[in-house]
């Protein structure tokens, strides 16, 4: 299998590496030839102005549309999520905000919990990841890293809530809101998977792919 994992900006390494030990090909993608051949891509955390921008500069944006269409698996972390959405809230006007890939019918608050210093980590239920789990881990929380972080305000009718903000789990503010969330081979975290050791939702978005 070989999974892109768009390298303009940003925790693009920290995707790289886990991806290479759980055996996978990864390709670092900066250019649209780059995305040739792959079964799967991942938009990494990071700024989303910056990464959009570089995005439109290389011609990258409407190839990653041509992925999504074609049925290939996109993931987004953070920034990535933000530019995978459709719709932007609270947003600080258009030469601010980032280009958009439109390729999942949820709107999006970005930085919607504070500043870097307002970063904290809680525990998620996800039950989704069962599927990929092994028997030690079958049910257990997924300790998520939140920097800057992402809001994922609504989802449309064809996208399922994969992990939701719970006050019981931590001591993070538990207000119900949606952190995680799949439409078909689309997948957006609002947080870092790939900054823990926990490898499970790099697992689940391969069986996506695969």
């Amino acid at each position: 299998m070989r999974i892109g994992v768009l390298a303009l900006q940003g925790a693009f390494i920290e995707h790289v590496h886990v991806l290479q030990n759980l055996g996978v090909e990864a390709v670092e993608v900066r250019l649209p030839v780059h995305l040739d051949r792959l079964d799967g891509l991942i938009i990494p955390g990071g700024e989303s102005t910056t990464i959009g921008k570089l995005a439109v500069e290389y011609g990258l944006l409407e190839p990653m549309r041509e992925m999504a269409r074609a049925g290939k698996a996109i993931w987004g972390t953070c920034a990535g999520l933000i530019l995978m959405a459709r719709r932007l809230s609270g947003g600080r006007g258009e030469r601010e905000d980032p280009p958009l890939l439109e390729l999942m019918d949820v709107t999006v608050a970005r930085n919607a919990f504070g500043r870097q210093v307002d970063s904290f980590e809680t525990d998620l239920r996800v039950p989704a990841l069962d599927v990929v789990s092994t028997p030690g881990e079958a049910g257990r929380p997924f300790h998520a890293v939140f920097i800057r972080a992402p809001r994922i305000e609504s989802v449309g009718p064809g996208v399922e809530v994969l992990a939701r903000l719970e006050p019981a789990l931590s001591e993070a503010e538990g207000d119900g809101t949606t952190v995680a969330a799949r439409q078909g081979r689309l997948l957006v975290t609002a947080f870092h998977p790939e900054l823990t050791a926990d490898s499970r939702f790099h697992r689940y978005f391969l069986s996506l792919a695969g």
